[in-house]
């Protein structure tokens, strides 16, 4: 009984819409149909928020806020998000009738106007579906390669930033109390410890690549950075920011680099995955291992390196051709150094456990003979240390580490083994054959906001330095997220002894070389243990708490001894403890604050080498800020 009712309802519309049709004006094959004119609601460079429907034929309605002077029956297109720039796609084609509008820039479609929150886009809300300006780094803008400038596939980056330290710190300062002393009758050894240190970098990156800006590798690639820099330091003694006392107790540099310059292409596409294989030649910032502890600088180099099985393994094959650095802002001249560095490394993701990465690698590096005095007026190669002749350092690496989790637990492991040949070692005094170590192991463990974590390292020491053995572990350019990492008062600071440095800045190695820009490795050194306990705190999204106590000794005493001519010294190197607070206001890297409170309590070994006389070591502190401004 329903399907006749059924019937005579479909019966019914089909009569309803014939009558319809036949009401409609005819249009015959000489009459011409006017195609609907297109006007862009907004102006190409978007300025703001500006309200209108989504894109359609307007039918005897009035036009979108913004364009009173759009008549009716004239199509409006929505504004697409950000900021972005004028198009670089000329159309080829007009509307096709009056359903399809082609639009070739696939990349600035618009977006219908959409207040979510209902409180008219304030800008300093996080709000979805935003309008932007050429100055807003965070929401899409051409200018961040959001958008491409030229065509569909060529995109600009444009980056600027300012890394401004100021830190205010306390280390064994020697005066010259046979020459001139800033206070009359000044007769301990080390003076008065006070320094303070300011600098400022302002950088300008410049990145132009063709891809597609997103999972897929770019075909080509080019990056120009160039460097300011201005730095300060004020001591408390003469005779440290130059051996000349007539230089006072203050140094001013300003530096100017070319810091970043490459080219980059894609070579192969080596699967249907995305997997590829391209090379980048020029000045290149490269980190040879998970945490930095063998080889992390930029510098000029030749680096090839693609991807396999779907990205699931990494790989690099880089060679440097390396440039001196500037003394005091520590960025590239164009200067050679005669040193030349290899590095070959493979990683291997979810390695037996998910989230789990292993890393083998081998590094070979020469670093040649020369001479050098630096900006200070220093001697700084070779080593100012025994007979500080010219000498060349022939080194291999072979190394083997891990980084990632393993279920709930976090694990970073790194081991390295050292091999090669000193033609003339500064403190050995003679040519030394290199045999050394390093192994380094953290764990921690997340709960909730928190992480515990605990660390070991341990780089050999030499036993003997009268021998021919070299066994003290030495890296080429170290700079380790470890045990503390910039926090840390024994990573962060340059301890000096009698001419070179017991430690370098921002090393955990005490290598007793004169520094760690200008200096050569050296494989006659007291080595390192080290045992940390730390804790990081999310105190809120933006805010969090780095804390690390380390407890430092020296592997041997045996190369400390000869070199300061006084026996014994104690293995024992005292207690850092260190604070720290990183504060991202914008929940972002656009501005980044970071404030650290560190100090070391000598023990033993520490006081036998900086005592003043008194069988005493005064425990030593430094505070430092950090702002990293970026667009």
């Amino acid at each position: 009984m329903q399907a006749p009712k059924h019937g005579w309802m479909l019966l019914t519309c089909w009569l309803i819409g014939s009558l319809l049709l036949l009401h409609r004006p005819a249009i015959h094959a000489d009459d011409e149909v006017a195609e609907p004119e297109i006007i862009q609601s907004v102006p190409v460079i978007i300025e703001g928020p500006r309200p209108s429907g989504p894109p359609s034929l307007v039918e005897e309605k009035a036009a979108p806020k913004g364009d009173k002077d759009m008549p009716p029956g004239q199509l409006a297109i929505e504004a697409p998000l950000g900021f972005t720039g004028p198009s670089g796609v000329m159309p080829t084609e007009g509307p096709i009738g009056r359903d399809f509008i082609p639009i070739e820039d696939r990349w600035r479609l618009g977006f219908p106007h959409w207040d979510r929150y209902g409180k008219g886009h304030p800008p300093v809300d996080d709000y979805p579906y935003d309008l932007g300006h050429w100055f807003d780094p965070y929401n899409q803008n051409v200018l961040k390669g959001d958008y491409p400038i030229i065509g569909q596939h060529t995109f600009l980056n444009l980056t600027l930033n300012n890394f401004t330290l100021m830190e205010l710190r306390q280390l064994p300062t020697p005066t010259t109390p046979f020459e001139s002393t800033v206070d009359p009758f000044e007769e301990p050894f080390f003076g008065n410890p006070r320094q303070f240190v300011y600098t400022s970098y302002y950088r300008v990156a410049v990145d132009l690549f063709h891809g597609d800006a997103a999972f897929k590798p770019k075909d080509w690639f080019i990056r120009v950075a160039p460097v300011f820099n201005f730095n300060n330091l004020d001591v408390a003694e003469l005779a440290n920011v130059n051996p000349d006392v007539r230089k006072g107790t203050t140094r001013n540099r300003t530096f100017m680099a070319l810091e970043e310059y490459f080219i980059e292409a894609k070579l192969l596409d080596l699967s249907p995955d995305y997997d590829f294989l391209s090379v980048r030649a020029g000045s290149q910032f490269y980190s040879h291992d998970f945490r930095g502890f063998l080889f992390t600088q930029t510098n000029r180099a030749v680096r090839v390196f693609g991807t396999r099985l779907a990205n699931r393994d990494q790989f690099n094959i880089a060679f440097f051709d390396e440039l001196e650095k500037d003394t005091n802002s520590e960025l590239n001249t164009f200067h050679d150094r005669n040193q030349n560095t290899l590095s070959v490394n493979y990683f291997r993701q979810d390695f037996i456990w998910p989230g789990f990465t292993v890393e083998a690698s081998v590094l070979a590096d020469r670093n040649g003979t020369s001479f050098l005095f630096s900006k200070n007026n220093t001697l700084v190669r070779p080593d100012p240390a025994g007979v500080a002749r010219q000498h060349e350092v022939n080194t291999i690496y072979f190394g083997l580490g891990g980084d990632g989790h393993i279920g709930r637990y976090n694990i970073t492991t790194q081991f390295y083994w050292v091999l090669g040949y000193d033609d003339l070692n500064p403190i050995a005094n003679q040519p030394i054959d290199i045999n050394a170590q390093m192994f380094a192991l953290e764990l921690s463990y997340d709960r909730d906001w928190a992480r515990f974590r605990t660390s070991f390292f341990w780089a050999s020491g030499d036993d003997n330095p009268n021998d021919n053995q070299g066994t003290g572990f030495d890296a080429i350019f170290d700079n380790p997220n470890f045990a503390g990492g910039e926090f840390s008062f024994w990573v962060r600071q340059q301890i000096p002894l009698f001419g070179v440095s017991l430690k370098n800045r921002l090393s955990l190695l005490p290598d007793l070389k004169a520094t760690k820009t200008q200096g050569q490795p050296n494989f006659v050194n007291p080595g390192l243990f080290l045992v940390n306990f730390g804790f990081d705190a999310d105190i809120t999204p933006k805010l969090k708490s780095i804390n690390n106590v380390n407890l430092l000794y020296f592997e041997d005493t045996a190369v400390l001894e000869t070199f300061v001519f006084q026996a014994p010294i104690k293995r024992t190197i005292g207690t850092d403890v260190s604070s720290g607070l990183e504060y991202r206001p914008f929940l972002n890297n656009n501005v980044v604050m970071v404030l650290g409170l560190s100090a070391l309590f000598p023990q033993g070994g520490f006081r036998d080498l900086y005592d003043n006389l008194r069988n005493n070591a005064d425990p030593m502190a430094a505070a430092f800020l950090e702002i990293n401004l970026t667009y």
